[in-house]
């Protein structure tokens, strides 16, 4: 008598070849970027490079790298699933406070912006005490600036705190 096989399902995602084709598709239009500010700068030879000559060489094979990634999607076969929707929550969960980091750096500054990152970070994506994510997001921009702007003197974006403490 034969055993009952188990089958097992993939977790629900998205396929491969989709996301291949849109993120050759973004490269595209990053590399076409580059080379319309490269050329516009003159990218020739005059004497010497201009501004764009380098700029232009590493566009054209950026440009070439991600013909050939479209051109691997299109031709792709199957439907494999390149991250599944827990992963890509996963990723969501990283993502979304990078974003709003990068959103408070011009109002906040990057210090007061950094404890606010480190906050929702280890308190989303973490498991850390109440007390350890505080703590770190207190110490951990106090030692940056102590290390920037007062040891190295490389100023940064700073907001109405710094400002407050005459900085």
């Amino acid at each position: 008598m034969s055993q009952p096989t188990e089958t097992t399902e993939p977790a629900p995602g998205l396929a491969r070849r989709p996301v291949e084709i849109a993120t050759a598709l973004i490269l595209i239009g990053l590399g076409a970027l580059v080379l319309y500010d490269s050329y516009g700068r003159g990218a020739g030879w005059d004497g010497g490079p201009q501004n764009g000559f380098f700029p232009a060489r590493i566009g054209w094979i950026f440009m070439a790298a991600s013909l050939f990634i479209l051109w691997s999607g299109f031709r792709r076969v199957g439907d494999e699933v390149f991250v599944t929707y827990a992963q890509l929550g996963q990723v969501g969960r990283v993502f979304g406070p990078l974003v709003v980091f990068v959103a408070l750096v011009a109002p906040l500054g990057i210090y007061v912006a950094s404890a606010i990152f480190i906050i929702a970070f280890m308190v989303i994506v973490g498991t850390s005490r109440w007390w350890s994510v505080l703590l770190t997001a207190v110490l951990v921009p106090i030692a940056c600036f102590w290390i920037f702007e007062l040891q190295f003197r490389v100023p940064l974006p700073k907001g109405p705190l710094e400002a407050a403490l005459g900085y």
